[in-house]
């Protein structure tokens, strides 16, 4: 019996973290961590960010919430600056990466419907995707794991092999209507695309007159050296969904399109309560000039490759280590055995990181990380291997 009120739908560890500050946490004991996994893919300007803070402090102080019935000021400057930064037009504001996924999917739907095409409304996505909780987006998720219990699922997914497009030509349909990929798989262990799969996938998007939606909840905000990971492959998609490190810890998710396709959003089609408020926008403004205009994001490509090089020669030091890959500061150790118990040996000894499909360590270390706290983490995961195996 579960002694406590909150709902136990984590497994999670006996750690209660009490402040925070930059790469840096402390827990209620007064124990310090490195914290290598930035609250999930959250706080890539790490703990307390002055700037994000005082942002957040001004605003609390004026004003947190009106809703959508009203113009929000704010929200039209956050849509402009967003929009600057990537392919889109126009952005829905909503509360997690979950309802981003969640308003693509419905936003998918409607274009069809809008473009004479209502028979169309099935979505290919890939096998150990990760695209949410909710009903949609767990069906679009490829892992059965977080299935169990839901059945029956929300018709309409497809899931087929990442970095296969023959496989993606293969499962399309008479009534398929969009494709639906990360572009660095996240929950699926750091799983980077192959040289030109993305632009497989945009191509064989427009031969088949198909939507090319991106998931960006986890790799974007300038997590893999870039601001959205698919810049790296100059491909444009129709439809990315934002969330996680948006506002810099404050709850919000974006669903970001081409004119033509958020058009089909018109007046009452979709809504959100408290998506892009007047606090998670001013969070999200100060997180965005800190990344972009004080020059954070310049940075991020030469630490990746940092960390990568300092894990790179456990491979040769410990047999269980079998890869080592990423991109900027989205890493991936993959092991020839089961994570779980390294991991929480790590974080016994002050280091947050992640395990991923049972052998995959993940680091999404804020991207403030210094030299020093790469150092420090990988003596931290070289002794726990060492000590372990």
């Amino acid at each position: 019996m579960n002694s406590s009120a909150v709902m136990p739908t984590y497994g999670r560890f006996p750690v209660a973290f009490e402040r925070g500050e930059g790469v840096r946490l402390w827990d209620s004991q007064g124990k310090e961590y490195l914290d290598f996994l930035s609250g999930i893919g959250v706080n890539n300007l790490g703990h307390c960010h002055p700037k994000v803070v005082e942002a957040i402090r001004r605003q609390a102080g004026t004003l947190m919430h009106t809703s959508n019935l009203y113009r929000i000021p704010l929200q039209e400057r956050l849509a402009e600056r967003l929009v600057s930064t990537c392919f889109a037009d126009q952005v829905f504001f909503c509360n997690s990466g979950a309802e981003a996924n969640e308003a693509a999917i419905k936003l998918v739907r409607k274009c069809m419907k809008d473009r004479g095409l209502p028979g169309r409304f099935e979505i290919i996505t890939a096998e150990n995707s990760f695209h949410g909780r909710t009903m949609a987006t767990l069906s679009a998720t490829g892992q059965s794991k977080v299935h169990k219990g839901y059945d029956p699922l929300l018709p309409g997914f497809h899931y087929v092999p990442y970095n296969d497009p023959a496989a993606v030509e293969k499962a399309i349909g008479p009534y398929t209507a969009a494709i639906l990929m990360e572009p660095i798989q996240g929950e699926g262990g750091v799983r980077l695309p192959e040289e030109g799969y993305l632009a497989a996938l945009r191509d064989i998007a427009d031969r088949h007159g198909l939507l090319l939606v991106l998931d960006e909840v986890q790799t974007g905000m300038g997590r893999t050296g870039k601001m959205w990971a698919h810049q790296w492959s100059d491909v444009v998609p129709d439809i990315m969904t934002a969330s996680k490190a948006i506002a810099g810890g404050v709850p919000m998710g974006a669903c970001l399109a081409k004119a033509e396709v958020a058009a089909s959003f018109s007046q009452g089609s979709h809504g959100s309560t408290f998506g892009g408020n007047p606090l998670a926008c001013a969070a999200a403004l100060a997180t965005l000039e800190v990344l972009l205009d004080d020059g954070l994001l310049a940075s991020v490509t030469a630490k990746g490759e940092q960390l990568r090089a300092k894990l790179q020669p456990l491979i040769q030091r410990h047999k269980l280590v079998k890869q080592v890959r990423g991109r900027g500061l989205m890493v991936g150790v993959e092991l020839n055995c089961p994570a779980e118990e390294l991991n929480a040996i790590c974080l016994s000894r002050g280091l947050l990181i992640s395990c991923q499909l049972g052998t995959t360590l993940r680091m999404l270390p804020p991207l403030v990380v210094s030299e020093a706290e790469m150092d420090q983490a990988v003596a931290i995961l070289d002794g726990a291997m060492t000590d372990l195996f």
